[in-house]
């Protein structure tokens, strides 16, 4: 008989959001978005309908909608905690490319106007064969399955989200990288003209992060490309983002138009711009606060409720054995 152990971050199936609650979201939501559309916001920080009609990051327009909802993993079906609505996540973003106040609607509303096709990843870097593929290609290529991830920000907040995608080690194995490889890079888009931010010099565009092959080819790094049953919406990062639970969110590199295998260790953003805050490891602990703040708590964007943060966001079980022998490195922030 084959029974099955309960993986750390999860409860009991009668806990965990019911997958008809969040798929019919949109439905629900009906009543609620009176006050919105009055001021030109739709459901999920959209646009007005009659300007989302014709909105090139309409996740409707996606070439890829008839692949959605996708197969649930049964071993990533609960993160310990509710499903977070998607008209909030949709609306507290941290994507800097398109303004700094992840609560203000105009992020959301600029990052649906960002044309989401075409769109080109280009794999190069220690790899057999380097190519630029589009990114509909590299979606159909793919096994999609659906799984639900803790999202934990370094600003000591928190959500959970049903991604969809597939593990980041199935599009490693594709691009078939050289022995020499030892990290993998990832670089996000810049386009000014939608990206209103990428017009200031405040940081050194694009945006850049990467993780060690051994942690990109864990089972629990996944590539989204789609949320809440759908393609994702802009904002999250469509069409292409990473997500790492068990890492502060700085680190899940958003809208991807470049994976590069490399020898050396990336530089990412943050560690450039603040490198005494943000390293390159930036795994979950609640015992090594921010310089500027606790990270022993956070406040749940869903329910408003301050919880204790566990180490590796709740996923130590499956990643702590990456970081063994590195007592030298600085792996928590």
């Amino acid at each position: 008989m084959h029974i099955r152990r309960r993986q750390s971050w999860e409860l009991p199936e009668s806990a965990a959001t019911p997958e008809s609650v969040y798929l019919s979201r949109r439905h629900l939501m009906g009543a609620g978005v009176g006050l919105l559309a009055a001021a030109g916001f739709g459901a999920a920080g959209a646009l007005a309908p009659a300007e989302a009609a014709t909105a090139p990051g309409d996740p409707a327009n996606d070439p890829t909608r008839d692949l959605y909802p996708a197969k649930a993993n049964p071993a990533f079906a609960s993160a310990g905690r509710p499903v977070t609505p998607e008209d909030i996540t949709a609306n507290y973003n941290n994507f800097y490319e398109f303004g700094s106040d992840r609560t203000n609607y105009q992020c959301a509303v600029a990052a649906s106007r960002m044309p989401r096709r075409p769109w080109t990843v280009k794999i190069d870097g220690l790899v057999e064969q380097p190519r630029e593929v589009g990114i509909d290609d590299i979606i159909r290529a793919m096994p999609l399955e659906e799984r639900i991830y803790r999202h934990r920000c370094v600003e000591a907040w928190s959500m959970v989200i049903p991604w969809t995608g597939f593990p980041v080690r199935e599009l490693v194995a594709w691009a078939k990288p050289l022995s020499g490889a030892k990290y993998i890079r990832m670089e996000t888009f810049v386009n000014p003209k939608v990206a209103p931010a990428q017009n200031r010099f405040i940081y050194p565009w694009p945006y850049v992060d990467g993780l060690t092959m051994a942690e990109a080819t864990n089972d629990l790094a996944f590539f989204v490309t789609g949320a809440y049953g759908q393609p994702a919406l802009n904002q999250f990062g469509a069409p292409l983002r990473l997500s790492v639970p068990w890492k502060y969110g700085f680190k899940s590199v958003k809208s991807i138009v470049r994976i590069s295998f490399v020898a050396e260790r990336p530089v990412g953003l943050w560690e450039q711009v603040q490198g005494r805050e943000y390293g390159f490891w930036a795994n979950v602990n609640p015992a090594v606060p921010h310089p500027r703040w606790s990270q022993a708590t956070e406040r749940d964007i869903g329910t408003g409720e301050r919880l204790p943060t566990l180490i590796y966001n709740g996923y130590g079980e499956q990643v702590a054995g990456l970081y063994a022998g590195l007592t030298s490195e600085k792996l928590f922030m």
